[in-house]
């Protein structure tokens, strides 16, 4: 009963205080709560989650970093103590033929070389002995003396310094960081001689970059950027400066000690993904989502009782036309907008019914003699295009060359008709293999005419593959493609070979050319194209012979076109093209 009143009471409001009942109680109510709530939760626990995982990344990063610097530690303490190398650093050299002796006595009886060797570090050691001869593991010390790193480890009080310095390493301009420390083993504090160990540079990069840190990080010493995940900088680039804002902008900052040297280590805020920020929140979100469902859920059943019911009559009798004719209502209900719309769908289905048997058949027939009148023009203006006219004028020029004894520009004339004829009769969009090879060869007869020489080809095709189907005009594409652009830069002779032949239950096609090559980018970036090809492709390319060709290939075999290229810079290129026998068996008519 009680239902039965409030539905009377909703039947006379009008339409727009209904939607605003809704409204405000089924939307707007419940996602200012549910927001509200939603918000401050997952701001709080994204805040909490970020936070901690930046703070994994900077002990991530710190670990890293030290591991690989105390590695180079613990062979600098070795080196520094191994009694070889340090009767070697102070032994007497009478000549460079006995310096180089003595050194290849000392790398076959130490295990210096081995452990050296061992590590990615370039270790030098800088001897204050006139008689060492630069090279190898050994440097004269004066060949240190104005460099940036020796002149730090003379004022500093530590044993081992850390230096960072954008050098010249033999090798070009490198990102060198470096550990440097005294020789005075036998002589505390009293030796000049040192001990240079370059870090691996770029292996403790590579090891940033592949940990795929969900943020960026930067290692500075100072405002120098020494390591990152950015994707810039590089090995011969020289050290970046880290500019003041970002670093106040960093979401966790730590320092690290390294060896008398402070580096910052500084993990900006990554960038917010709200699909996960969902994902990991949903149970939550699906709690709210059933609270706020259950309410509006109860009111709105109510309110469809009201009008639902009358909208689907109209919608029945908009879905239900009988023949050329639109059925009225029977009876309409209550006072609100949906019976006025109701009222008005009766009369204007009354005033259609007259239209329908007045105006739109006799519009109807009017059309369908323009669309016939229009078809017969089209087929007359077809028609009337004739191009015999031009295989007669070639036929001419091919005759009065030949009376002239003309018979190599005859020739080319006659192959040149054949190619223009195959371009004109377009009856049919697919030809057999064999009258496809014929066009082939009528093309690279007029290439060698135009190359001589420089060009040669072969084709080589089973006699099992002659009658099997092929869009007109895809394979001499690619073989035009090999002429042009494989060769056409190419100062010395090069081949074209066109192979057709079954294996297993495919004819295979293959298209190879001696000529330019290509990149391998741009090699993959091409056969990608030509997999994905569509209509819009052609539309926004300038050059879209192999994209229309390959595009002709994938409508023909519904897809199961398959697209091989290996190319080679000056070595040449070759497309292989497999269709499935069972698609190349049957002709256009055949498929359609």
């Amino acid at each position: 009963m009680k239902n039965k009143f409030i539905i009377e009471k909703l039947n006379n409001l009008s339409l727009g205080r209904k939607l605003m009942i809704m409204q405000i109680v089924c939307v707007l109510l419940p996602l200012l709560i549910t927001d509200t709530i939603i918000f401050s939760l997952i701001v709080n626990f994204e805040r909490k989650t970020t936070r901690q995982e930046m703070n994994n990344i900077a002990d991530s990063v710190k670990y890293t970093v030290s591991d690989s610097i105390d590695n180079a530690v613990r062979l600098i303490q070795n080196i520094y103590g191994n009694r070889y190398v340090n009767e070697f650093m102070k032994s007497e050299f009478t000549s460079a033929l006995d310096y180089y002796n003595q050194y290849l006595d000392f790398i076959k009886d130490s295990l210096y070389t081995v452990s050296v060797s061992s590590s990615r570090y370039n270790v030098v050691i800088y001897a204050d002995n006139a008689g060492v001869v630069n090279g190898g593991y050994f440097k004269r010390l004066e060949a240190a003396l104005d460099t940036h790193w020796y002149k730090e480890l003379e004022v500093s009080r530590d044993e081992i310094v850390v230096f960072s310095d954008y050098a010249n390493t033999g090798l070009g301009s490198q990102r060198v960081i470096s550990l440097v420390r005294r020789m005075d083993y036998y002589h505390k504090g009293h030796e000049k001689s040192a001990l240079k160990l370059d870090l691996d540079y770029s292996g403790i990069s590579r090891t940033i970059a592949n940990a795929k840190y969900s943020s960026t990080l930067y290692i500075c010493e100072k405002d120098k950027i020494l390591f990152s995940n950015d994707g810039r900088g590089g090995l011969q680039v020289p050290f970046e400066r880290m500019q003041a804002k970002n670093m106040n902008n960093a979401g966790v900052h730590k320092i690290m000690n390294v060896y008398g040297n402070t580096w910052d280590i500084y993990i900006m805020p990554p960038e917010v993904n709200f699909v996960d920020v969902i994902r990991n929140n949903l149970p939550l979100i699906l709690c709210l989502i059933c609270f706020n469902v259950i309410l509006p859920f109860m009111l709105m059943q109510l309110i469809n009782q009201s009008f639902t019911q009358r909208i689907k009559e109209l919608d029945n009798v908009f879905g239900n036309v009988d023949g050329d004719e639109l059925k009225q209502l029977p009876e309409v209900k209550g006072q609100d907008e949906i019976s006025v719309l109701m009222t008005s769908y009766n009369k204007m289905a009354k005033r259609m019914n007259e239209l329908i048997q007045t105006v739109y058949k006799n519009r109807l027939k009017s059309q369908e003699i323009d669309i016939a009148r229009q078809k017969a023009e089209l087929l007359a203006l077809h028609s009337q295009i004739n191009p015999h006219f031009l295989f007669n004028a070639l036929e001419s020029i091919r005759m009065h060359s030949v009376i002239k004894k003309e018979f190599e520009t005859a020739d080319m004339v006659q192959k040149l008709a054949l190619m223009e004829r195959q371009n004109v009769e377009w009856g049919s969009d697919f030809v057999r293999v064999k009258e496809e090879i014929k066009f082939i060869e009528a093309y690279l007869e007029l290439q060698k005419y135009r190359f001589g020489s420089k060009l040669s080809y072969e084709i080589v095709v089973d006699e099992e593959c002659d009658d099997y189907w092929l869009p007109k005009l895809t394979l001499v594409t690619f073989v035009e493609n090999a002429c042009v652009h494989g060769m056409e830069n190419k100062t010395s002779s090069s081949w074209v070979f066109v192979r057709i032949y079954k294996q297993d239950k495919e004819l295979v096609i293959e298209v190879e050319d001696t000529g330019s090559g290509m990149f391998e980018d741009k090699c993959k970036k091409l056969v990608e194209e030509m997999i994905n090809v569509k209509i819009e492709t052609l539309k926004e390319n300038r050059h879209v012979g192999i994209l229309n060709a390959a595009l002709r290939l994938k409508m023909a075999t519904d897809g199961k076109v398959h697209f091989e290229m290996d190319s080679e810079i000056g070595a040449g290129t070759m497309v292989t093209i497999t269709i499935p026998l069972e698609e190349a068996e049957r002709s256009n008519e055949q498929k359609s």
